[in-house]
C-alpha cells in the first residue's frame, strides 16, 4: 500500500526489511500491511512564548523575562531528523512544544543568572544571542533546530527598572539641557562662522574677480600682441613675397636675355664655322692639295734617288763578288805551284801614281784583298813590298 505526506511531516517505515528504518520528508513510499508499520511526525514550525518568572540576577535582583522562540524538527538532515524521531516519534505537536519550551526556559533562567539588570536591559540584543547560542547547542542534539528567539519583555516587582528608567530619565533630561544649550551655542558659533565664511567667501569673490579681471586684461594684451605681431609678420610676409616675385621676375628677365645672348652666340658661331668652312672650301683645300701635291712628287723624287742608289749599290756589290768569286778561282789554280813557297812578296814598281790613276776602285780593292785570298787558300804569308821608282 503506497503512503504519502506533504512537506511538514516525515513517515517512518519500520518492520520487515526496514532496519535501520526508512525515513522520508515530504513525498510516498510502498509499505506492506501487517509486517510493516508506519508513522509519522511534524515538521511544523512552532512559536514558543518562553516565560521566566521572578528570577535572581548577578546582584540578587528579581525580575521576570519573556521570551518568543521559533523551532523545527528538522526534516532535511538526516542525523537530525532520526535524532527527532527517536526523541518524539508518537508525541504530539503540544508535546514536542513542552518539552522544549522546558529545554528553553532552563537556559534562559540560567544565562539571567549570570547578568546584571542593566546588562539585560541595556542590551538585550547581547541577552537574545547568548539564549540563542546555549538553546541551540542543546536541542540540536534532540533534532530541533532553533529557527529564532527575542526577548519580549523584562520587568520586576521591586520597582527597580523604575528606578533606572527615573534615574534614565533624569539624565536625559539633563543631557537634554546640555544638549540644548550646546547646540544653542554651536548655533551662535555656526552663526558666527557662516557669517565669516560670508564676509571669506565676499572678499574670496572680489579676489577671485580682480584675478580674473587681471588675467583678462594681461590675456587681451597677449593677444593683441599676437595679432599686432601676425599682422606685423603678415605685412613682412607680404612685401617679402613682393619683392621675392620682383626678384623671380628680374631673374626670368636674365635668363631670357642669357638665352638670347646664348642664341645670339651660337648663330655667330655657326656664322664663323660657315665661314672658316667656305674660307677652307675656298682657300685652304687648294693650297693644301698642292702642298699635298708637292710633298707626293718630292717623296717620289726621294725614293726614286734612293732606289737608283740601292740599285747601283747593289750593282756594285754583285759585280764586286763577280769579281771576288773570279779571283779566288784564279788563286785557286796559282795556289798549287804557290803552296810550295813559305813566302810571296809583291813589289810594284816605279810610275806608281800613273798606275794607280789607270787602276780603278775596283781593281784596287781586288788587288788589296788578292793576298788575303791567296793566304786562305795555301796558308802562304804574302807582304807586298812597294818599290819606288
Amino acid at each position: 500500500m503506497f503512503y504519502t505526506c506533504g512537506p511538514n511531516e516525515a513517515m517512518v517505515v519500520s518492520g520487515f526489511c526496514r532496519s535501520p528504518p526508512l525515513m522520508i520528508s515530504g513525498g510516498r513510499v510502498f509499505v506492506f500491511p501487517c509486517v510493516q508499520q508506519i508513522q509519522r511526525i511534524s515538521l511544523n514550525t512552532l512559536t514558543l512564548n518562553v516565560k521566566s518568572d521572578k528570577v535572581y540576577t548577578r546582584h540578587g535582583v528579581p525580575i521576570s523575562v519573556t521570551g518568543i522562540a521559533q523551532m523545527k524538527i528538522q526534516g532535511q538532515n538526516k542525523q537530525m531528523l532520526a535524532a527527532a524521531c527517536q526523541m518524539f516519534l508518537g508525541k504530539s505537536e503540544n508535546e514536542i512544544a513542552h518539552i522544549a519550551l522546558e529545554t528553553l526556559e532552563g537556559h534562559q533562567r540560567a544565562i539571567i543568572a549570570h547578568l546584571t539588570v542593566e546588562e539585560i536591559y541595556k542590551d538585550r540584543k547581547k541577552f537574545s544571542e547568548q539564549v540563542f547560542k546555549v538553546a541551540s547547542s542543546d536541542l540540536v542534539n534532540m533534532g530541533i533546530s532553533v529557527v529564532s528567539y527575542t526577548l519580549k519583555d523584562v520587568h520586576d516587582d521591586q520597582d527597580y527598572l523604575h528606578s533606572l528608567g527615573k534615574a534614565r530619565t533624569a539624565q536625559v533630561q539633563k543631557d537634554a539641557r546640555i544638549g540644548e544649550a550646546k547646540n544653542k551655542r554651536d548655533a551662535v558659533i555656526r552663526e558666527a562662522h557662516a557669517m565669516q565664511e560670508k564676509v571669506s567667501a565676499q572678499y574670496m569673490n572680489e579676489i577671485e574677480m580682480a584675478k580674473a579681471q587681471r588675467d583678462y586684461e594681461l590675456k587681451k594684451a597677449v593677444y593683441d600682441i599676437e595679432v599686432f605681431t601676425k599682422k606685423a609678420e603678415s605685412e613682412m610676409a607680404y612685401q617679402l613675397q613682393v619683392a621675392k616675385t620682383k626678384q623671380r621676375i628680374e631673374e626670368e628677365k636674365m635668363q631670357v636675355l642669357v638665352v638670347e645672348r646664348s642664341q645670339q652666340i651660337t648663330l655667330q658661331e655657326q656664322e664663323i664655322t660657315r665661314k672658316e668652312k667656305e674660307l677652307e672650301a675656298k682657300v685652304k683645300k687648294p693650297a693644301e692639295a698642292e702642298r699635298y701635291r708637292l710633298e707626293k712628287l718630292a717623296e717620289a723624287e726621294r725614293l726614286q734617288l734612293i732606289m737608283e742608289a740601292e740599285a747601283e749599290a747593289e750593282s756594285i756589290r754583285v759585280k764586286g763578288e763577280a769579281e771576288a768569286y773570279a779571283l779566288e778561282a784564279k788563286g785557286q789554280e796559282i795556289s798549287k805551284p804557290l803552296s810550295a813557297a813559305n813566302k810571296v812578296t809583291m813589289v810594284s814598281s816605279g810610275g806608281s801614281e800613273v798606275g794607280a790613276a789607270k787602276l780603278t776602285g775596283e781593281v784596287l780593292d781586288i788587288m788589296t784583298r788578292l793576298p788575303e785570298t791567296i793566304e786562305k787558300l795555301t796558308g802562304v804569308t804574302i807582304s807586298q813590298v812597294a818599290r819606288t821608282g
